[in-house]
């Protein structure tokens, strides 16, 4: 079955990644971060390449954020697409928003091409 993505994200991932990443971050960072993400330009990677980038375990299909993801996938209901945070060389990407949608993506189809937002960190003014 095919995964299907919503054109845009929706606004509560946008509050979420600004949850996570505050205690990555400064306020006025995660702020200008977050707005960036919502001006960014939708970009396509796959879920394979999301983890490895991120450093991260593919959780599993128990997980029930993940059965949950995997089922909507199941009924044909549209994902959000994923918020991304480059990081240096030497630091991961982060999965500001979207890590068990990855993750029952790559359970459905590692190669599917996944709708991101990705930026880079903005510092504070």
């Amino acid at each position: 079955m095919a995964v299907k993505w919503l054109d845009d994200p929706e606004d509560h991932d946008y509050d979420a990644a600004a949850d996570y990443l505050s205690m990555l971050a400064e306020e006025a960072t995660v702020t200008a971060t977050v707005n960036a993400l919502k001006s960014a330009k939708p970009v396509y990677r796959e879920a394979k390449d999301i983890l490895r980038a991120a450093r991260l375990a593919l959780l599993p299909p128990d997980n029930p954020h993940v059965r949950s993801d995997v089922n909507k996938i199941g009924h044909g209901k549209k994902l959000s697409p994923i918020l991304l945070v480059r990081g240096t060389p030497a630091d991961a990407l982060q999965i500001a928003d979207g890590y068990h949608r990855v993750c029952a993506s790559y359970l459905t189809d590692e190669d599917t091409a996944i709708p991101c937002r990705l930026v880079s960190w903005v510092p504070k003014a």
